[in-house]
């Protein structure tokens, strides 16, 4: 039998981390890394990862379907093979990687390619054609961060959008990429034992949040002009890694 979580303060801070990750899921993919920060405001990563996964499932659903004829496939040939890489080695190491270090990595990580790109006026600049082995890299790293923190968006953004893909396409391909990745992700986490009955009954009772507000991406989304839509999304990558390092570093001092 299901039980739940009854704390309020859990569902004020899950509804908003819910919502944020089904406009992810959307088209919006910068948003989702605030989720996992928000819900661990009140449980611990680890439970906050576990309790997100199922609603993720759900809401992949729903976006590879809106999705399903935009996607660029050679990306996901290349970024698959190293997204499962990163996932095995995510099983691996996952006692013994510090959540902190993991949510610094990811914050440099975004706030570093931003910088870069924007320096050299990527946003209104020609395509970047991306090689092989980088793709394999930048999979490798997107299925780790996935795997410990569900913050897998600024690796695999450091890799396609460069590329400039038209934004549907770039939001399909990230979609059916994440779709892929989180599916491979319930047997470790299976086998880590994060999937307990209050676990699943809190990731259920939120399901109608998570699917109303991926349909609501998706529909901003397709009414957005392209260089507006890059521009949003570098802007929120770029304010997310800030307050990932910030959130790291501070206690330190």
């Amino acid at each position: 039998m299901m039980t739940f979580i009854t704390d309020p303060w859990f569902y004020a801070a899950a509804i908003p981390a819910v919502i944020l990750m089904g406009l992810a899921k959307g088209g919006f993919a910068g948003l989702g890394l605030l989720s996992i920060p928000l819900m661990a405001l009140v449980v611990s990563p680890v439970k906050a990862a576990a309790l997100m996964l199922p609603i993720l499932i759900v809401q992949d659903m729903v976006s590879t379907y809106a999705y399903r004829r935009d996607f660029d496939m050679r990306n996901l040939t290349i970024l698959l093979p190293g997204c499962l890489i990163g996932v095995f080695l995510g099983w691996l190491m996952a006692a013994h990687v510090s959540d902190d270090l993991v949510k610094l990595g990811v914050g440099l990580i975004s706030i570093g390619f931003v910088i870069l790109y924007w320096n050299k006026r990527e946003i209104i600049g020609d395509p970047v054609q991306r090689g092989v082995p980088l793709g394999v890299f930048w999979g490798a790293i997107a299925g780790f961060t996935s795997f410990v923190a569900h913050a897998g968006g600024p690796p695999f953004q450091v890799y396609v959008m460069p590329q400039r893909l038209p934004p549907q396409t770039y939001v399909g391909t990230s979609t059916w990429f994440f779709t892929i990745t989180n599916l491979v992700k319930v047997v470790p986490y299976f086998l880590l034992g994060q999937f307990s009955t209050e676990n699943l009954g809190t990731s259920t009772a939120l399901f109608p949040v998570a699917l109303l507000s991926t349909l609501a991406g998706v529909w901003l989304v397709r009414r957005i002009d392209a260089a507006r839509f890059y521009t949003i999304i570098y802007a929120l990558t770029f304010l997310i890694g800030v307050k990932l390092v910030f959130d790291t570093v501070t206690p330190l001092f």
